[in-house]
């Protein structure tokens, strides 16, 4: 098993795509999983959850359980399924419940400021 650690984030983060600001939080919290770099998580309720449109992707972690996906929708585009949140996460991640993560992508940008 790879070993996970969830910690609050530093300092404030935002998260943009197609040139909106969907979300800002001082409230972040950073998963680091065994050799990956460290992930970015957003509570849902500093995202603006409405530029978010669910599609039916799903993938499975065996740490981490089930993930689902989001789509960002933009003025001049849709990326598709660049945002996932664990619904129902595993017991030994439970922090990230009701929290969402995007994928490093061109036209989407995580970072603190």
């Amino acid at each position: 098993m790879d070993h996970i650690t969830i910690r609050k984030a530093a300092g404030t983060w935002t998260v943009r795509a197609g040139g909106a600001v969907l979300g800002e939080s001082d409230a972040a919290l950073e998963l680091v999983e065994g050799d990956y770099p460290p992930v970015i998580y957003f509570p849902r309720s500093d995202i603006a959850m409405a530029f978010l449109d669910a599609t039916d992707k799903t993938s499975h972690c065996p740490h981490k359980g089930d993930a689902s996906y989001f789509s960002v929708v933009t003025k001049s585009t849709t990326l598709e399924n660049v945002v996932w949140s664990y619904e129902e996460p595993k017991e030994a991640v439970a922090q990230i419940k009701d929290y969402v993560a995007f994928h490093k992508v061109d036209e989407v940008t995580v970072e603190q400021i």
